[in-house]
């Protein structure tokens, strides 16, 4: 190739990887201007444009979430697409596992010839030729020293007590591909997606909460599993709060070994922690100590922190005296997002979802058991019977699903009373009878007030909270009309207690911190935990 040749090819190829540029970024502005949800356009910005040749647009992206969901909903995205080139253009998009180095290499190239500057001469195409030959041996010397630092990050992995040596299956399931995404978990989805692609920013630490079975889990495990995936370079070590609070027990039995100081440099040694179910941590002054130390210093070192509980990081009481405070400021010091139970939308969404989910896998291994198909009404069905547990529901899909399969083999279809049959295995009735006693003692126990104050006249703002909080569930809860909850709170009358529950409806809908606190109460009390 003659040097003039290479110059007009450069040339080429940076016009049309401006085109290129210039259209994905109209297809993303308009999407955004059509309030497209925010994750997908995030991933979509993920994507690196190549080229523009004829109709026909390519992009590329490291990200194997984003490759999967952009294919997945290619048509809508090209739809965008021809209205930001004025004409029908396809989109073409592949998936590239790239080095850090690579992008890096690629600009280099491109702006170490500036074609509209200079005057080539004969000597400067052979000072041209020799800096090829020298780039080669220095490619060579860089491939080396990656080769190195490779070598150097394996032998930290195994080094590392904490870094999990395999993965189990059903683990390695748990990825943002297989994670079903509603207005009850998006938020935490792109954030945990973020911290995944070590986007630098607010989100350091993440925590999420919610209740159990609400996809927490799923999303720390999918961050892990993404990094192994995509990024092995950082050291990702992900702990549920039992296995920390053991790791922390053991070293300190070994004291005379030096385990404490082991185990504090293993810590310190990673670049993303993950700890699932903090909630476990209350109480435990010591472990709280290691926990609070190895917090501070990863976040000194820029190293990201992800946490998981049932509550948010003020209900969580962590700690003794004097380290409650201090704690709970560190842990909310990033981003706090809640993951809400899923609505009946969101029900359908994951019932389609996981029974698709499991027909395909069932016949890709052959599971002649599980390859019923469920029709639109009965899904619809299923979400009215199913409770809130993301995880349970998945398990009440596969009993569906092999009971449809069943029914199949006899030519028909698995019934309301069959649905019924396995939602009441799966979600049994409660059978436990909540009285306002109860309830009250709960509330009292919570706000820290007196059963007097919660029945009698204060109405200071802790107490006025309390008893509209009491009262609210006492409706929710309780077999009874109006006037008998007004009795078991000093005689109020049917229209107080009636004002009271629209409060508490009104400051839920308002303040999502008021709303945990009370489907928190909820649950405590409806499960005896407050007993």
């Amino acid at each position: 190739m003659t040097l003039l040749t290479l110059v007009v090819w450069w040339v080429m190829d940076i016009s049309l990887e401006s085109s290129a540029t210039e259209l994905w970024q109209d297809t993303i502005d308009l999407l955004i201007q059509e309030d497209q949800p925010a994750p997908f356009v995030a991933m979509l910005q993920s994507c690196i444009p190549l080229s523009l040749e004829g109709s026909v647009l390519s992009v590329k992206t490291n990200l194997r979430g984003a490759y999967n969901n952009i294919v997945k909903n290619q048509p809508v995205v090209e739809h965008y697409l021809s209205q930001a080139a004025f004409r029908d253009t396809k989109l073409s998009i592949s998936f590239v596992k790239q080095t850090k180095d690579s992008p890096v290499q690629e600009k280099s190239e491109k702006t170490s010839f500036n074609p509209f500057t200079s005057v080539v001469s004969p000597e400067e195409i052979h000072s041209w030729n020799e800096s090829s030959h020298q780039n080669t041996q220095t490619s060579h010397t860089t491939q080396r020293k990656h080769l190195s630092k490779k070598n150097i990050i394996d032998a930290k992995k195994r080094n590392n007590p904490l870094i999990e040596k395999k993965i189990t299956d059903e683990t390695s399931k748990l990825t943002f591909d297989r994670f079903v995404v509603g207005e009850e978990n998006e938020f935490a989805f792109e954030q945990a997606l973020r911290v995944a692609n070590d986007e630098k920013g607010k989100g350091n630490p993440l925590f999420i909460y919610g209740s159990s079975g609400l996809g927490k889990t799923h999303l720390l495990r999918s961050i892990q599993n993404y990094i192994i995936e995509n990024d092995p370079s950082r050291l990702c070590v992900y702990k549920n709060a039992t296995s920390f609070i053991d790791d922390y027990t053991r070293a300190m039995r070994n004291k005379a070994d030096g385990a404490p100081q082991i185990l504090t440099e293993a810590y310190q040694d990673i670049d993303v922690l993950i700890i699932d179910d903090v909630q476990k941590l209350a109480g435990k002054a010591g472990t709280l100590s290691f926990f609070f130390d190895t917090f501070n210093s990863l976040k000194t070192d820029g190293k990201q922190i992800v946490l998981a509980a049932d509550r948010t990081p003020s209900d969580l009481g962590l700690g003794a005296e004097g380290f409650d405070e201090r704690i709970t400021t560190r842990v909310s010091s990033g981003i706090v997002i809640g993951i809400e139970q899923p609505s009946y939308e969101m029900k359908v969404n994951l019932i389609n979802t996981f029974c698709e989910r499991i027909h395909n896998e069932a016949v890709t291994e052959g599971l002649t058991y599980l390859q019923g198909t469920l029709s639109e009404e009965t899904i619809q069905y299923m979400a009215e019977r199913s409770g809130q547990s993301i995880r349970v529901i998945e398990g009440f899909c596969n009993r569906c699903v092999g009971e449809q399969t069943r029914a199949e083999e006899k030519g028909k279809s698995i019934t309301r009373d069959d649905i019924d049959k396995i939602a009441s295995t799966v979600w049994p009735k409660e059978t436990k009878i909540i009285t306002v006693t109860k309830i009250q003692q709960a509330v009292t126990s919570r706000y820290g007030i007196s059963h007097d104050d919660l029945v009698g006249q204060k109405r200071s703002q802790d107490i006025a909270e309390a008893r509209h909080v009491a009262i609210w569930l006492s409706r929710n809860l309780c077999d009874l009309t109006l006037g008998d909850i007004g009795k078991n709170f000093g005689g109020r009358s049917h229209a107080t207690v009636k004002h009271s529950i629209k409060v508490v409806d009104d400051w839920q809908r308002e303040n999502k911190q008021l709303y945990d606190r009370v489907f928190h109460l909820q649950r405590d009390i409806t499960e005896g935990k407050s007993e």
